[in-house]
């Protein structure tokens, strides 16, 4: 299993020492380091200043949002950072949800499959180069119906430095799950537990050789059991509160899938109550237990053993506390991993 060190998006400002942590995670032996994006600071330009300071480490987005950018945008920017850092990118996706979509890029978050499978498939004609882009979809159009009348297929002006990039989906519906696994190079799920990875079952069934699990997985070294897993369960309680419509939360569907359905609707009723440390103290301590590895080294040390049997591929790990810490963690992990 490899090991990958995730930054997520930033907060009210950019996070801290990341050039510092991705370098550390070069020389430890990370196979990679990742940024993300929601409604703030966007995914690749951190990542390429992250590539401009390394020099083997491979740059994933984790996850880049399908409606911030065109297909032909988004494989414009993954090859110009390909070339940028001599083929180290990893394109991670994912549709976001209708809040964002709706709300933040004030487009139509209906047919999410469809606009998937139509938005990977021209961006692998882009990056492929083998003949001029087209797609008669129902969502993209290239050449547009319409309009002038005056557009025609084009290639593009410059030579990607692969002719495939690895496009990896984030994903946590069954019918998402089983496309990432048909259509892409890796699957990147954001809350997985190696205990349940059953309920993934026949969404992978078509998994292709090579085929990665990029898991997110939260890391917090501590001695004191419940305080480890509280940062966790904050992070649960926003994303099945805060993070996606009441009726239309995606991850609270996972977490209803996992077992823990009760639970997370009682969460979000605090949650929109406007009760948000009860919230967090109604997160399972289970489920916070199952997703992340948290409590004393030795404990920590066990449950790895558990996530290197299971089908994950890359733990993409996210560490807490401060700069020392963050340090103290990776070179545990990469002790105990590679």
């Amino acid at each position: 299993m490899k090991l990958g060190l995730t930054f997520g998006y930033w907060q009210q400002d950019p996070t801290p020492n990341m050039v510092e942590l991705a370098q550390e995670a070069e020389r430890l032996g990370f196979d990679s380091v990742w940024t993300a994006e929601a409604y703030g600071s966007d995914c690749f330009s951190p990542l390429t200043w992250l590539g401009a300071h390394t020099k083997t480490i491979k740059l994933g987005t984790g996850i880049m949002q399908l409606s911030a950018r065109t297909p032909v945008c988004a494989a414009m920017t993954a090859l110009t950072i390909d070339h940028l850092t001599n083929g180290r990118l990893i394109l991670g996706v994912g549709v976001s949800g209708p809040q964002v979509v709706e709300g933040w890029y004030g487009q139509d978050f209906r047919k999410p499959l469809t606009r998937t499978r139509e938005w990977l498939d021209i961006f692998r004609q882009v990056i492929a180069r083998e003949q001029p882009v087209s797609l008669d979809g129902k969502v993209y159009q290239l050449p547009l119906q319409g309009g002038m009348g005056l557009g025609k297929p084009l290639k593009s002006i410059t030579h990607p430095l692969r002719s495939h990039i690895p496009v990896y989906l984030g994903a946590e519906g069954p019918k998402n799950v089983q496309l990432a696994a048909e259509a892409f190079d890796g699957w990147m799920p954001v809350f997985v537990s190696p205990y349940r990875m059953d309920i993934f079952a026949d969404s992978l069934q078509h998994r292709r050789e090579g085929h990665e699990i990029a898991a997110y997985c939260s890391v917090n070294i501590n001695d004191d059991l419940a305080a480890a897993l509280l940062p966790v369960k904050y992070t649960l309680a926003l994303y099945l509160g805060g993070m996606g419509a009441k009726d239309m939360n995606f991850h609270k569907n996972l977490m209803g899938r996992m077992g823990f359905g009760d639970a997370a609707e009682k969460v979000q009723e605090l949650f929109y109550a406007g009760k948000r440390e009860e919230a967090v103290m109604a997160v399972p301590d289970a489920l916070a237990d199952e997703i992340s590895l948290s409590g004393p080294k030795d404990r920590i040390r066990e449950r790895l053993q558990d996530w290197q049997k299971s089908d994950v591929t890359s733990l993409l790990i996210g560490c807490y506390g401060s700069l020392t810490d963050k340090y103290e963690t990776m070179r545990f992990l990469a002790e105990e991993t590679l």
